[in-house]
C-alpha cells in the first residue's frame, strides 16, 4: 500500500510513524514545504528565552532516522495540487515536479501565522512570525543583539514571549487589540494576569490592551517605531508577530474536499474528509468541542498528535475513533500560569447553556510553607443541569494540576455534585487541607442549591 502524508512536524510526523509500525511492508512518504520533519514548535519560545541553546533539542526525529525506519521524507517539497479521481499529488521540489501516486492520503498541513492588515508590516526584515525552526533561530539572534522588542498579539505566544524578551533583559512593549490579554479567557481571569504582572518590581515590559496599531515605520530594512491610532509610537528593534494563525486548508478545498465551519478541514471521528481514502489530522482539521459537541478548530500541538494517530490507524484499517477536544490549555509567564478547559462562561451563554460560575482566591500550599503562592480558579456549570462546563486558573505553577482534574470529570460528563466528591491527594507542601479546586465545587454547589 502506498501511503502519502503531506506535512510534517506533529501530526504528519506521528502518522508516518503509526501506521510504519502498523503497516511495515507499506510505502509511507512525507511530504512538507518546512526544512525540517519533526520537531516541537510549542517549544520555540523556550528556546528563544535561552532554556536551552542548541535548536536541535527542538528536533523530535530526523529524516535520516526516519528512513532507518523505512519512511522517506522529502524537504522543500510543496504539494501544488490533490487530484482525487487518479489518486496522485503534484511535487514541486526545487529541481523538479512530480506526480506520486497514493492508495490512502493524510493531510497535516498544519496552520500559518496570521498577517494583521498594518501599514509597513511587509516592509521590513526584523519583523518576525514564529511558527518554524528556522523562525526561532532568527528572533534569538536578533534578540542577542537588541534592547527593545515589541509583540502584536496577546494570545499565548505573545505571552510567552514577552517572558523570554523580559528574562533577556529586552525592554518589550506587548501590543493587544482586544481588552484583555489571552482573550480565550473570561475576563475577570485575565484581569488577574495584569494584576500580578502588576505586582513585579522593576519590570521592563508594558502592556497595551484595546490598542490599535495604524503604521510601522524604519530605517532601510529595519523598523523603528509602531504608531498607534491614538498618536503613541513605540520604538524597537525588532518585532515579533503574534496575531493567531488560520488553518493551510486552501489545498484540500481546491481538490473538492469539504472544508467546515471554523475554516478548516471536515472530518468524521474516524479524521476522514469528505473524499474516500483522504484524511485530515492536526492544525489543518476542525474538532468537536466535547462538552458543546459543536464545531471547533483549536489548533494544539497535544490534539494533533492524537488526531496524526488516529487518522494512521484507520488509514492503515484499524479502528480508531477521535471523539474531540476540550480546549485544554496551559502557558506561563513570570511566574504565572494559566491554564484552562471546558468552556468559558462567555461562550457556555453564547451557545445555549445557563452558566452559574464561582471564582476563589486560595494559597496553593498551607500558609506556613515556604514559597506559597495564590491561584485564583474559575469554575462554570450549568443552571439547568448542574453539569460541570469548564475551568480557568490562574498564578502558581500548581494551577495546571487544578485544571488537568477537571478534564476528567468533563470527559465523563460529572455533574458539579458529583465532582466535589473527588478524593484528592493533601499534603502541606502541595495543597491546602482542603484544595481550592473542591473549595471552589463546594461554593458552586451551593449556588446551584445542591448539597455536596
Amino acid at each position: 500500500m502506498n501511503i502519502v502524508i503531506i506535512g510534517g512536524v506533529a501530526a504528519g510526523a506521528k502518522a508516518a510513524a503509526k501506521v510504519k509500525r502498523l503497516l511495515p511492508d507499506s510505502s509511507v512518504k512525507i511530504f512538507t514545504k518546512d526544512s525540517h520533519v519533526s520537531y516541537s514548535s510549542c517549544g520555540l519560545p523556550y528556546y528563544i528565552q535561552g532554556n536551552f541553546t542548541d535548536y536541535k533539542t527542538l528536533l523530535v526525529r530526523s529524516p535520516e532516522e526516519f528512513k532507518a525506519s523505512g519512511v522517506d521524507v522529502y524537504l522543500n517539497a510543496n504539494v501544488e495540487k490533490i487530484l482525487p479521481t487518479q489518486h496522485d499529488i503534484l511535487v514541486s521540489h526545487p529541481d523538479r515536479a512530480e506526480l506520486v501516486q497514493y492508495d490512502k492520503l493524510i493531510i497535516a498541513t498544519g496552520a500559518r501565522p496570521v498577517i494583521p492588515n498594518i501599514e509597513g508590516i511587509n516592509n521590513f526584515n526584523n519583523i518576525y512570525t514564529v511558527r518554524t525552526i528556522e523562525d526561532g533561530i532568527q528572533i534569538r539572534e536578533k534578540m542577542l543583539n537588541s534592547k527593545k522588542a515589541a509583540i502584536i498579539g496577546g494570545g499565548y505566544i505573545g505571552f510567552e514571549l514577552l517572558e523570554a524578551f523580559s528574562k533577556n533583559d529586552i525592554t518589550t512593549t506587548l501590543i493587544e487589540t482586544n481588552n484583555q490579554i489571552i482573550s480565550a479567557l473570561d475576563e475577570e481571569m485575565s484581569a488577574v494576569i495584569l494584576k500580578r504582572f502588576e505586582q513585579i518590581k522593576n519590570k521592563n515590559f508594558e502592556i497595551l490592551t484595546g490598542a490599535k496599531i495604524s503604521r510601522i515605520e524604519g530605517i532601510g530594512s529595519d523598523a523603528k517605531t509602531i504608531t498607534l491610532t491614538d498618536g503613541k509610537t513605540i520604538e524597537c528593534d525588532f518585532i515579533a508577530v503574534c496575531a493567531g494563525v488560520k488553518p493551510n486548508s486552501e489545498l484540500a478545498k481546491e481538490a473538492g474536499i469539504q472544508i467546515g465551519e471554523t475554516g478548516a478541514i471536515k472530518v468524521n471521528k474516524l479524521m476522514r474528509t469528505s473524499i474516500e481514502n483522504i484524511y485530515a489530522c492536526g492544525d489543518c482539521a476542525e474538532k468537536t468541542h466535547i462538552v458543546s459537541g459543536k464545531k471547533v478548530w483549536i489548533p494544539l500541538g497535544s490534539t494533533a498528535n492524537k488526531e496524526g494517530r488516529c487518522a494512521a490507524m484507520n488509514a492503515a484499517g484499524v479502528y480508531c475513533e477521535f471523539e474531540g477536544v476540550l480546549g485544554s490549555m496551559v502557558t506561563r509567564c513570570l511566574n504565572t500560569t494559566v491554564a484552562m478547559t471546558g468552556l468559558t462562561e462567555k461562550e457556555a451563554q453564547s451557545i445555549g447553556f445557563k452558566p452559574v460560575s464561582v471564582v476563589v482566591n486560595k494559597y496553593d500550599k498551607v500558609a506556613y510553607m515556604p514559597e506559597t503562592d495564590e491561584i485564583t480558579l474559575k469554575i462554570v456549570a450549568d443552571k439547568i443541569t448542574g453539569l460541570l462546563l469548564g475551568a480557568q486558573a490562574v498564578g502558581s505553577i500548581g494551577a495546571d494540576k487544578r485544571v488537568n482534574t477537571v478534564t476528567s470529570g468533563l470527559i465523563g460528563h460529572l455533574t458539579v455534585e458529583q465532582f466535589s466528591r473527588n478524593d484528592l491527594t493533601y499534603s502541606p507542601a502541595y495543597s491546602p487541607t482542603i484544595d481550592p479546586l473542591l473549595n471552589a465545587t463546594q461554593i458552586l454547589c451551593n449556588k446551584l442549591s445542591r448539597s455536596c
